[in-house]
């Protein structure tokens, strides 16, 4: 099993850095930073946990004066690069939040998003000051380099995760869209995978906002098609009937078309019929076009897991998303394991499995699962 994210910051790790510190700010007191950072339950820190304990350590170590203290983590900055630095961000977050250091700081940030990222600690500076940060935003939204312009982005986004949520932002978007109208057209995938997500993160409350850029937006630039594509996932999922008109998939039969239904037959099987948490089984489906026309399909099979309480939560799963000529038909097998993830634990229950065709279910099969047998 691969280590945790947050075994990074190991004893070699720590015994490097400080020495790396040190050949900036003689007076630097390796041995203190060192105790200070493994105080207090380390082992038991996660991963942005122990990255604000090495913050706090540095604070204690460097000189009391914050302008002195930057200019020493300048000196060595160029050779702190990737996500083990995010304590460098995280080190402005915590020493220079006081308004007599915002310029400063802010100017830390943008440099330092440049070596690792800053997208969490600007989320503080957002939280004080929303109007200043989103006029700051928008002048990085310029900046020549392509980590800058998308701190631009993904800083504000409302849900960014492991991060502090935004309620302003959540409540109203509106000042994000100047941002990303900035950055639609940006030639780095890394800011346009950015404005992608902020635009799904919107979309969670506010899907009517993203329905309406993202019909204004389609068809300006193919880098703008693709953040259109990718930020309306969410919209997608969720069957919205002008996303999925935009997108090009064909309608279910209306009234009038009662008799000629898009998906013309439907099957769904699983097998084995029991199964036992930490195993697998295997979903036959077929679905059946309509003759006629070709038409785009998304087909989904979706699992309503048992929770721990006995109530259900449906969650669908991508079999196929393409084009079909009339009368042909899809089908496959398809394994899926029930295997407890961090994001997901399974319970014993009778499961409903569901065969979905451009979000509307068309075919249902059921499946018991049971606890797992001890060892």
């Amino acid at each position: 099993m691969a280590e945790p994210l947050k075994a990074m910051y190991d004893g070699l790790f720590l015994e490097q850095f400080a020495a790396l510190v040190k050949t900036a700010w003689r007076p630097f007191d390796e041995e203190r930073f060192a105790s200070h950072v493994r105080d207090g339950g380390w082992e038991q820190l996660e991963l942005k946990a122990r990255a604000r304990k090495i913050a706090e350590a540095l604070g204690a170590a460097l000189p009391q004066d914050y302008g002195e203290a930057l200019a020493v983590l300048y000196l060595i900055d160029e050779k702190c690069k990737g996500l083990p630095y995010i304590f460098f961000p995280d080190f402005v977050e915590v020493f220079g939040m006081e308004p007599q250091h915002w310029e400063l700081s802010l100017a830390a940030l943008e440099r330092f998003t440049e070596r690792s990222t800053a997208e969490f600690a600007i989320r503080a500076f957002i939280l004080s000051d929303p109007d200043r940060m989103v006029k700051q935003m928008l002048v990085w939204a310029d900046h020549p380099n392509e980590h800058v312009r998308r701190l631009a982005s993904e800083g504000i986004r409302p849900r960014l995760p492991w991060a502090q949520a935004l309620p302003q932002f959540k409540r109203d978007p509106s000042p994000i869209v100047p941002i990303l109208e900035k950055l639609k057209r940006d030639e780095s995938l890394y800011v346009r995978k950015s404005v992608a997500n902020n635009l799904n993160d919107i979309a969670k409350d506010h899907p009517e906002l993203v329905a309406a850029l993202a019909k204004a937006w389609s068809g300006e630039d193919a880098r703008t098609d693709w953040i259109v594509r990718h930020g309306c996932r969410t919209l997608i999922k969720q069957s919205v009937p002008e996303i999925m008109a935009l997108f090009g998939y064909a309608k279910h039969e209306t009234a009038e078309e009662a008799g000629r239904p898009l998906v013309a037959a439907a099957a769904l099987e699983v097998a084995p019929g029991t199964v036992a948490i930490g195993s697998e089984v295997s979903l036959h489906y077929r679905v059946q076009l309509r003759e006629g026309e070709p038409a785009k399909l998304r087909i989904e099979y979706g699992i309503a897991f048992v929770k721990s309480g006995g109530k259900t939560s449906l969650k669908r799963f991508l079999l196929s998303d393409r084009e079909y000529a009339g009368g042909a038909s899809a089908s496959s097998v398809r394994v899926h394991r029930f295997a407890d993830l961090t994001t997901r634990k399974h319970y014993g229950g009778l499961h409903r499995v569901t065969l979905w065709v451009n979000g509307r279910e068309v075919a249902a099969a059921e499946l018991m699962v049971t606890e797992a047998e001890p060892i």
